[in-house]
């Protein structure tokens, strides 16, 4: 098995508590799903969040989604002027047979704007 970093991001509309949970959860859900992995296969994960967004944890979502005995943490990107606002970002370590060429990252909503060369 290989240790592999998975990263993503999403964009949402408003620092609201519900919009992030929602948010946190569809971007979990995605790099899961597209990555065929279950919470065992994760070794941990680091949520960031724009210095806009105050309202929840994202990783309360990834909780709520099952991620019990997976160590998370969150933390704030840096304030860079012009960076794009209101974003959550992850970058899970997982264990995998797969080669790194396999991963697939995930930029959703206005994130895709993040890395126009992998978004899908």
């Amino acid at each position: 098995m290989a240790v592999r970093a998975l990263r993503g991001a999403i964009q949402v509309d408003a620092d609201d508590r519900d919009q992030i949970l929602e948010a946190t959860t569809e971007l979990v859900a995605e790099v899961m799903s597209r990555n065929e992995l279950t919470t065992d296969d994760v070794i941990s994960v680091i949520f960031t969040s724009t210095p806009d967004l105050t309202s929840e944890f994202p990783a309360l979502a990834a909780r709520k989604l099952g991620f019990s005995e997976v160590p998370l943490i969150c933390a704030t990107e840096i304030d860079k002027p012009g960076a794009l606002p209101l974003v959550i970002r992850l970058m899970a370590h997982i264990e995998t047979d797969k080669p790194r060429s396999a991963m697939q990252h995930v930029y959703l909503r206005g994130a895709t704007a993040l890395r126009v060369d992998i978004a899908q």
